[in-house]
């Protein structure tokens, strides 16, 4: 099965999430570190989509400039994907993609979901 990560190494939670990809059998995986490769508006569409979220509830807002760009009370969806587009960090992690589905997965756990 192919598996894809867009992965921060800075991260905790993205770190145990590709841990679990890396010892699961049978797994092709590709991983993106979205700092060094970043996300573009279309990719960002489509795993939302996906994953059955909305940009308002994929926006990292801890460690972000999220509030100094007025997106926690106010953004619109559509400003949101567009300043994630510009700065990914405002992207909340990991988000893994197989044929089986998207996730966002906080807690890790939540990759065996698409597994």
């Amino acid at each position: 099965m192919k598996a894809t990560i867009w992965h921060n190494p800075d991260c905790g939670t993205s770190r145990k999430t590709l841990a679990i990809l890396q010892e699961a059998p049978g797994i092709n995986l590709t991983v993106i570190e979205y700092k060094k490769v970043p996300f573009d508006r279309a990719k960002l569409v489509q795993l939302f989509r996906d994953a059955g979220l909305t940009p308002r509830v994929a926006l990292r807002t801890r460690g972000s400039r999220a509030e100094e760009l007025g997106l926690i009370n106010g953004g619109e969806n559509q400003r949101i994907l567009d300043e994630m587009a510009r700065d990914a960090i405002l992207v909340e992690r990991p988000f893994v993609e197989t044929e089986k589905g998207v996730r966002l997965c906080r807690p890790q756990e939540i990759v065996h979901e698409i597994l």
